[in-house]
């Protein structure tokens, strides 16, 4: 496999600094800049927007297959729920599922959040990581539309505190939103959103839960 740093005169593990700094923290691109040359690292805010751009799917993508290898879905409850999001003045829709531990599984952008988005999404997520156990959604009717169609009606769960869970995970990408200055077009959304998902998955670890030693193994894998 090519070395995707060939062409590049800094270091992989500056980028990879760099890059999963701005994704994780909800800073500007400038913040990140000023943070970096106080630790000598002279780089301008467009190479950290560029970075970000070439490398953050696939440092992304990397962490999500090393977190799949070893985890199994098919008998997870799947709590599923959706957010608006504005762009350009117009509504658009993130659709976000979260497993019973609170790992964000899949994060989808769509104009509408009618039964065909609903569908679409539950297609995707069960292409990747199978049937569940059960789903627990909000009363949104085009969950129950979709769920018809795909016939698994039976499984869903609605409940006035049961999708807590997934309405709290929206608030790590809420407030990267506010430090981003919203987005500019549905492709961004959908890329960052993703990209943010991954890396939140990957840093949120439990801490309270674990040693320092095995916390810091565990982050570091």
């Amino acid at each position: 496999m090519s070395n995707p740093f060939r062409y590049f005169n800094s270091l992989p593990e500056v980028i990879r600094l760099t890059v999963m700094m701005y994704v994780r923290y909800p800073l500007s691109l400038r913040q990140v800049e000023d943070i970096l040359f106080e630790r000598g690292i002279d780089i301008c805010h467009e190479t950290i927007r560029f970075w970000w751009n070439r490398f953050g799917p696939m440092f992304a993508n990397e962490i999500r297959k090393g977190r799949l290898s070893h985890r199994s879905f098919s008998q997870w409850r799947w709590h599923l729920d959706e957010v608006f999001v504005r762009i350009n003045g117009e509504t658009h829709y993130l659709w976000r599922a979260v497993d019973h531990e609170g790992e964000v599984l899949e994060v989808f952008a769509t104009k509408r959040r009618d039964r065909k988005a609903a569908l679409k999404f539950l297609k995707r997520m069960m292409k990747r990581y199978g049937r569940p156990g059960s789903i627990v959604t909000d009363r949104l009717r085009s969950y129950g539309a979709a769920m018809k169609v795909i016939g698994n009606v039976a499984n869903q769960e609605c409940g006035r505190w049961l999708n807590n869970r997934a309405e709290n995970s929206h608030q790590p990408f809420r407030r990267r939103e506010r430090a981003m200055a919203k987005f500019r077009d549905m492709k961004t959304l959908q890329k960052f959103a993703a990209a943010h998902a991954s890396i939140h998955n990957h840093f949120n670890l439990d801490r309270h839960l674990n040693r320092r030693d095995i916390f810091k193994q565990n982050r570091t894998a």
